[in-house]
């Protein structure tokens, strides 16, 4: 780094006050701006690129994880809303592949946007794109955040809040609000991202009958290890994490790792994208070369950022563990049900991926107090940097809890509001959790609308 330059002071002025300030328009940022506004506060969500969506739009993620136990659905709200408003703005033919079918959906990009852009005007939220928070205004004490400094085409200013939902993912907010947070594995290693992309002219029925006829499995992993062979593919990943066909012709690909990046560095997110698109390249040949169907695939589009699975967790008042996911834990002030198995990826390509699942019809609890960052009274972290140990996050950070999250949130901080107390902590629990299941959030099978219970 070059010597420190001093930037002289500046007023900046004001361009908005809103009761509900939600940073992030991923899932947990979508679902808390409906929540807020939905349950009466005024909201304003900020988002750095051009549209809604997160990994999903931005980096191309091709399918929903699942939102079920493999019995029943578990996240329900408004993210299961958003997957059944895709699924009906989307053709006849994807409609009628995926009516029933609430795991592993396929994204279809462009449709998600405008169901997001559709339902967060129609809560009442307010939305402002190509938006970055660049800093934090706290109160004298240091414990509130009162407002934040935005920059865009417009210039730098001051958007004033009560409340502040973080979702960004990363946990930029709470972190330079000097929340304490903790960022990878014991010696700071990271799990990869991924490179996802579209591809066109790919043709379903003929890949379809290739693996009926060889014996390969839906990830293709004896084409993948034949390729390794052959030094037409890196070694590392022996199979497709997933093909997601919006039609006969049109697949989404999520096919290996780019590793060494971390997401909170603009350094790395730049060479991620480049290696990342390169490696698209040296993928689509070897399906052209090695998997019937795929002959005359065409990249449509890569994503406009690699995936990021993993870089800061906050340290919350509860920090969800291991066992918790493990025994299946309940606790009085669960917001969501977690039944995602654990999905850890590897740091290298010579490590093993981390899987876990719970049993069918199995789910464990997440409390309210993973979502609030020790120091900062009015500040929600739902999604992906949630409050959890290493282990539980490989779980806890796919798009529908990152919904669950969100909504419990952004329901919170507007009862905040409705009961005039000043942070987070205040907020009546049963009153929240009571609100949540009217909306149609689920908390488990033996929940009682009078309260909390211990499941």
């Amino acid at each position: 780094m070059g010597d420190a330059l001093s930037w002289p002071e500046q007023q900046l002025p004001v361009s908005a006050e809103t009761e509900v300030l939600v940073i992030g328009g991923g899932p947990a940022g979508i679902a808390a701006a409906i929540a807020a506004a939905r349950n009466g506060s005024r909201t304003l969500i900020l988002e750095q690129r051009g549209f809604l969506g997160g990994m999903a739009t931005v980096s191309l993620v091709p399918a929903f994880c699942p939102y079920t136990d493999q019995e029943k659905a578990v996240v329900r709200g408004i993210g299961l809303e958003m997957l059944e408003r895709m699924k009906q703005n989307c053709p006849a033919e994807y409609r009628g592949n995926y009516e029933h079918q609430l795991d592993w959906v396929p994204i279809d990009a462009e449709v998600l946007k405008r169901v997001y852009d559709d339902a967060v005007l129609e809560s009442g939220a307010q939305v402002l794109f190509h938006t970055m928070v660049i800093g934090v205004i706290k109160d004298k004490d240091e414990a509130m955040i009162e407002g934040v400094v935005i920059a865009n085409k417009s210039g730098c200013s001051v958007v004033k809040c009560r409340y502040v939902v973080d979702a960004t993912g990363d946990g930029d907010i709470a972190a330079k609000a000097g929340a304490p947070f903790i960022k990878g594995g014991d010696n700071g290693e990271l799990q990869p991202g991924t490179m996802c992309y579209l591809l066109a002219r790919a043709d379903k029925k003929r890949f379809d009958r290739y693996l009926q006829e060889s014996g390969d499995n839906h990830q293709v992993h004896q084409a993948v290890v034949k390729a390794q062979q052959n030094g037409d593919l890196p070694e590392g990943r022996k199979e497709v994490s997933g093909f997601a066909w919006l039609a006969d012709d049109l697949v989404g690909l999520n096919f290996g790792h780019i590793f060494g990046v971390d997401g909170t560095k603009a350094e790395d997110l730049t060479r991620g994208a480049i290696e990342g698109r390169k490696l698209v390249g040296v993928q689509v040949e070897f399906l052209r070369k090695y998997v019937p169907g795929f002959e005359n695939a065409h990249v449509v589009a890569t994503g406009e950022q690699i995936g990021i699975r993993e870089t800061r967790r906050i340290e919350g008042d509860y920090v969800l563990q291991t066992e918790d996911f493990m025994d299946m834990r309940s606790f009085p002030d669960d917001i969501a049900r977690n039944a995602y198995f654990i999905d850890i990826h590897m740091a290298t390509s010579k490590d093993k991926i981390h899987i876990h699942h719970l049993p069918d019809g199995k789910s464990h609890g997440v409390p309210y107090r993973s979502l609030l960052p020790k120091g900062i009274g009015n500040l929600w972290v739902p999604g992906r940097a949630a409050s959890s140990d290493r282990v539980v996050q490989g779980s806890l950070r796919v798009m529908p809890n990152c919904f669950a999250m969100g909504q419990a949130a952004g329901t919170a901080a507007a009862l905040a509001g409705k009961m005039g107390v000043g942070g987070s902590r205040q907020v009546d629990i049963r009153l929240l959790q009571q609100t949540l299941v009217e909306q149609g959030a689920w908390l488990g099978e033996t929940f009682e609308e009078k309260g909390a219970v211990q499941l």
